[in-house]
């Protein structure tokens, strides 16, 4: 059941939709969800952000590959993203800063 709702998009998925995305079964997703390792968008609701299936996905490719728990790949996925998000504040701050002394390459000459 994937659904566009308030006024800005935002992409939902059903547990059955997310869980098959996954390939997990629902059993397997209501786990995980107790377990606090994939939330709904609200307490009960079984929906979940389309934003869910990547990072379940990355999970359960840590634990098939790596053998990490999932607890454990919910953290490295966590780090792994909040990484990703300095490396681009940081890429943008560096292009800023030499744009701002006349350069318009985002590495130094």
């Amino acid at each position: 059941m994937s659904s566009l709702s308030g006024t800005r998009a935002r992409a939902v998925l059903g547990a059955d939709e997310l869980a098959a995305v996954a390939g997990i079964s629902r059993v397997m997703l209501a786990r995980l969800v107790r377990l606090g390792i994939v939330e709904p968008t609200a307490p009960g609701s079984g929906e979940f952000s389309a934003r869910c299936a990547p990072r379940l996905k990355r999970m359960l490719h840590l634990r098939a590959s790596l053998g990490v728990n999932l607890p454990g790949a919910s953290v490295i996925v966590d780090l792994l993203e909040r990484l990703a998000r300095l490396e681009a504040e940081l890429t943008r701050l560096r292009s800023g800063s030499w744009e701002a002394r006349g350069y318009r390459t985002e590495t130094p000459p």
